[in-house]
């Protein structure tokens, strides 16, 4: 499915008959006790403070090849945890001197050391993809010339997306050399930064999906995509990028462009080859269905809708001219007069807003995510995709094999049991600061995780705790 630039320019300046704006799309909150499931949870292990300040852990992988876990922190460093969590290990600080000088640029709770992925070839002798991984960085450095730039003179900071090459995969600690960049992106604000990155699970050798790296890069940021670049095929903001790594026919010759990528090899300078799907405003999280293959993305919204969406080859999401079921009608809300009225959009199966009074008062509130759960280790879990509400810390899931068609009715939520007692992982986190003599947080920061044999972990950026989903004794 190619997007044509016309059919973009149509879908942007498109407009209802009649507004119909509202701050509240969905009256019916999501159900608080009616469609709960409850689980049990460890705490698994722990990330050291940073000059006094709890670990901002984002992403946590299985590397099967060298059996342990890596996570990041947005501070500056990535850690392996050995299976059993009883092992944590700096595996490399990416502010060490020995890489150059890189400065990772962590203001604020939007920015730093936002994703990484480990080639699926990392742990193979002698294969492409042997001892390289991938981070997705803020950085102080705006210097060098970036690969992607909004216009104009805004320059917030740059994200960076680098290579890293160890020479001995399983060693403990990082052995290879300086990292090399492969794309530079000018930010024009502090906001909306990078998002994920991720090689998709299900595919494997021979697949032509298999090794082409998954890239989120949100709208730029402010508010409202001011510079309409969501919709916009020849920027690469608010996209989910994909890329063969190990390639070279990209414009900097630093990576590859997928030949079944939309745009790729279509002639037109007005188009990015590296796209796979645009319009979207901060797509933070997506994940894979381990039995279909199916891929989900967790996109942040504006002020009022947050959504879960399917992501296919050349989809558009329709941001900023939608905000998930609706018109996007500004800070003032979102017109609900002609809802999912247009064929060409990709719309969420899951959705819920921002008055919604499990959240944080109204005031706060962003999708976050993302597992697919096709384990029998959780059987509460079985065939549910897994996500969650950023702040407030909420778990929420919904069928894997039964998609909703949008809304928030099809949302159910998980609790955690802490010595039977059902809370949310607000809760537990502001009694574990408690323990560790601290302030009560005021929000989560939740993200998951996954480990071997489907295992999904909980992570905030609170306690520096990372906790474990098990099945309820």
């Amino acid at each position: 499915m190619k997007i044509s630039r016309w059919a973009s320019a149509f879908l942007l300046f498109a407009a209802p008959a009649v507004a119909q704006t509202t701050n509240d799309p969905f009256p019916e909150a999501v159900e608080a006790t009616a469609r709960v499931i409850r689980v049990d949870y460890r705490d698994f292990a722990s990330l050291p403070e940073v000059d006094g300040e709890a670990a901002r852990p984002t992403i946590l992988v299985d590397e099967p090849g060298t059996g342990r876990l890596f996570v990041n922190d947005m501070w500056g460093a990535l850690y392996t945890v050995s299976y059993d969590g009883e092992v944590v290990t700096r595996y490399v600080d990416l502010e060490s001197p020995t890489w150059g000088g890189i400065e990772v640029n962590s203001q604020g709770r939007e920015r730093g050391v936002q994703s990484f992925a480990i080639h699926p070839q990392f742990g193979q002798e002698g294969s492409p993809g042997h001892g390289k991984l991938y981070t997705w960085s803020d950085v102080v450095d705006t210097g060098p010339i970036a690969d992607f730039a909004p216009g104009g003179d805004q320059d917030s900071h740059d994200t960076v997306l680098l290579e890293w090459t160890a020479t001995d995969p399983g060693s403990a600690t990082y052995d290879g050399g300086e990292p090399r960049t492969l794309i530079r992106v000018q930010q024009p604000f502090g906001n909306h930064n990078g998002g994920q990155i991720g090689f998709n699970p299900v595919a494997g050798p021979g697949d032509p999906d298999f090794g082409m790296l998954y890239v989120g890069l949100a709208d730029g940021g402010s508010g409202g995509d001011p510079m309409n670049m969501a919709q916009n095929p020849g920027s690469a903001f608010g996209k989910i990028l994909r890329i063969d790594p190990l390639g070279e026919n990209s414009a900097n010759g630093a990576y590859g462009i997928p030949a079944d990528n939309p745009f790729a090899g279509d002639g037109d300078p007005d188009t990015l080859g590296e796209i796979f799907a645009v319009g979207m405003r901060n797509p933070q999280r997506f994940a894979w269905d381990p039995e279909t293959g199916a891929m989900f993305v967790a996109d942040i919204g504006q002020n009022m809708v947050e959504e879960l969406s399917p992501v296919t080859l050349g989809a558009n999401l329709g941001w900023n001219v939608w905000e998930g079921s609706f018109r996007y009608a500004g800070r003032s809300g979102v017109d609900t007069a002609d809802p999912r009225s247009d064929a060409s959009v990709t719309y969420p199966i899951a959705e819920y807003d921002h008055s919604d009074g499990l959240l944080m008062g109204g005031s706060r509130a962003a999708i976050t995510g993302l597992h697919v759960y096709r384990s029998d280790a959780i059987p509460q879990l079985a065939d549910l995709v897994l996500f969650g509400d950023n702040p407030s810390g909420e778990v929420f899931f919904v069928p894997a094999d039964a998609l909703p068609a949008g809304g928030s009715a099809g949302i159910g939520r998980i609790l955690l049991n802490d010595d039977g007692e059902p809370k949310r992982l607000l809760q537990i986190v502001q009694e574990k600061n408690a323990e560790q003599g601290k302030d009560p947080a005021d929000r989560v920061d939740l993200r998951f995780g996954s480990g071997p044999d489907g295992q999904v972990f909980l992570l905030n950026k609170q306690d520096g705790v990372i906790r474990l989903l098990v099945a309820p004794e």
